[in-house]
């Protein structure tokens, strides 16, 4: 007898990609227990299995910094509050901002970046504008 124990998974399926290649769908399994949020599970997956998975956050189940917001199943959540299911939960990143990596977004708005930079901070003309 091996002695494993077997405790319950779930599944997340997680958009992966970059503005300059085209992103698709990782699905990852990850431990589950009953109040775990999906960011614990985001987490999880960085720390044990893919280092290179790009999300933002900056607290841990507060909801006070409001940087983890993503689309969790199709809504617009923060995922340090969205509940992890026990069935298959996709996170895409949001849907009306661009993409930097994976789940990051630009938080700036179109609008407020200066007008010689690009989404991911590259020069678009060269030069900056004259003032």
């Amino acid at each position: 007898m091996s002695g494993a124990i077997n405790r319950p998974t779930a599944l997340l399926r997680v958009w992966r990609g970059q503005p300059d290649q085209p992103g698709g769908y990782e699905t990852f399994e990850v431990p589950y227990e009953e109040g775990m949020s999906v960011l614990d599970g985001l987490r999880w997956i960085r720390a044990r299995l893919d280092p290179t998975l790009a999300v933002r956050y900056s607290c841990i189940n507060a909801n006070v910094c409001k940087t983890c917001m993503a689309l969790v199943n199709g809504e617009v959540k923060y995922t340090c509050t969205a509940r992890l299911q026990s069935t298959p939960t996709t996170v895409a990143p949001l849907p009306k901002r661009s993409v930097i990596r994976d789940l990051v977004t630009d938080t700036v708005p179109a609008d407020e970046r200066p007008a010689h930079l690009g989404v991911n901070g590259e020069e678009v003309t060269g030069k900056p504008p004259e003032p």
